[in-house]
């Protein structure tokens, strides 16, 4: 079905976390240790993790101090990253979409480009109005997603990679809203190649971004462009990591 949420069913396949288990995970690291070193949050301070996965991020917050609540929509992921629970660390299924704790964390993370993924614009906005709820007046909010821009002009648009005898043929393509990535498996199971899913992510620009969060109060604050946290250049930096500060309460 064409309008089904794709990420619903995707996210909680174990070929999905076949293809990304290895990815970046060293830059990862080293980009959550970046950024806690630019924030200089105070130990104990209280964080919220969207869209968590199974929760490696969430996890090293914890382990540097932080009080740290991961969410996200898939219940396989929350449920092995359940496993890891403490005192300073908790994981919930939760859909972005809808709101969860006002007022409440001192910081909000939504890493990888793990946003863009809904069918309309509403729908980015309740995520958006999610988030800026989440955190006190004051706090910060930081969204990593793609640049568009420079993602336009590397699009590889066929790519075959194999993990543990799983063969994939991802085929990428765009248009001028979105782009696409559509992912054949071939295993022991299944001779020839079948379809899984296509992921679609939504090409929101900076200007986009600072519309959706204005509306929630939220002012940009600073923008960087790699995971280094370089200057951002539309054209060539791969990442927008945007750092928004709640300005103030929002009236019921």
């Amino acid at each position: 079905m064409a309008d089904k949420a794709w990420f619903k069913d995707w996210f909680n396949s174990p070929y999905y976390h076949l293809l990304y288990q290895h990815r970046d995970e060293n830059e990862a690291e080293l980009f959550i240790n970046t950024l806690i070193r630019y924030l200089q949050p105070t130990i104990g301070a209280t964080m919220l993790d969207i869209a968590c996965g199974k929760g490696r991020h969430s996890m090293a917050l914890a382990e540097m101090g932080f009080d740290v609540t991961g969410i996200d929509l898939s219940e396989a992921s929350i449920t092995e990253a359940k496993a890891a629970e403490s005192a300073q660390l908790h994981f919930y299924q939760h859909d972005m979409r809808r709101g969860f704790r006002i007022n409440y964390f001192d910081y909000a993370f939504n890493f990888f480009t793990s946003f863009g993924y809904f069918k309309t614009r509403r729908e980015h906005d309740n995520a958006i109005r999610m988030m800026a709820d989440s955190i006190k007046p004051g706090a910060i909010l930081v969204i990593d997603y793609l640049n568009v821009h420079f993602v336009e002009s590397q699009l590889d648009p066929i790519v075959t990679t194999e993990v543990e005898e799983v063969k994939f043929h991802i085929s990428k393509w765009q248009t001028a809203d979105h782009f696409f990535k559509q992912i054949q498996i071939t295993d022991k199971e299944h001779a020839a190649p079948r379809h899984l899913y296509t992921e679609r992510v939504a090409k929101f620009s900076l200007g986009d971004f600072n519309d959706m969060l204005s509306y929630q109060h939220m002012q940009i604050v600073e923008v960087f462009g790699n995971y280094q946290l370089g200057h951002y250049d539309i054209k060539t930096s791969p990442r927008m990591i945007i750092v928004a500060k709640k300005l103030y309460e929002k009236s019921l």
